[in-house]
């Protein structure tokens, strides 16, 4: 498909409407290409179209998106959802990602976020002190990893 993958570059170059333009065109086109749509709402989502992305993710969803794409739509929408203030939907969304995809880290960071977007604070920390202690190659990170993890669900705790 020469004109998704010139829309791509496009993108990649910086010229968001002449990649705009032409996705919108293969959607017309081709509108049950789950990839099509998936690249059509990314690059709506980079140009600060939010509102129009995210209706576009959950297409590119519904219609079987795989692999590394559905991961980026799942978080693409997610996010979006997440900015746009519909937190109840990005926590749906993204808990949905989370078990599809539970080795993909990136989730639970996002999912950390829309918490503490909704006033979660314990559990937003809880999950990003554990994806710290879990992830960081830091050395002082590391020799405190235990404590970390131990004290990221006991935050609230006083300690007699």
């Amino acid at each position: 498909m020469k004109d998704l993958e010139k829309a791509i570059q496009l993108r990649e170059a910086g010229k968001l409407d002449e990649a705009r333009s032409i996705l919108l065109e293969i959607v017309d086109q081709e509108p049950l290409n789950a990839s099509v749509w998936y690249q059509c709402a990314w690059i709506h989502d980079v140009m600060g179209l939010e509102r129009e992305a995210a209706p576009m993710y959950k297409r590119s969803i519904e219609l079987g998106l795989a692999d590394e794409e559905r991961q980026g739509a799942y978080l693409g929408l997610g996010s979006t959802y997440r900015t746009l203030g519909m937190y109840d939907d990005a926590q749906f969304i993204l808990e949905e990602a989370i078990r599809e995809f539970p080795d993909r880290r990136e989730f639970d960071v996002f999912y950390a976020m829309v918490r503490f977007n909704q006033k979660a604070y314990s559990d937003a920390m809880e999950i990003l002190l554990t994806q710290l202690a879990e992830t960081s190659k830091d050395k002082g990170i590391q020799s405190y990893k235990k404590a970390i993890l131990f004290y990221s669900d006991k935050l609230d705790r006083i300690w007699d």
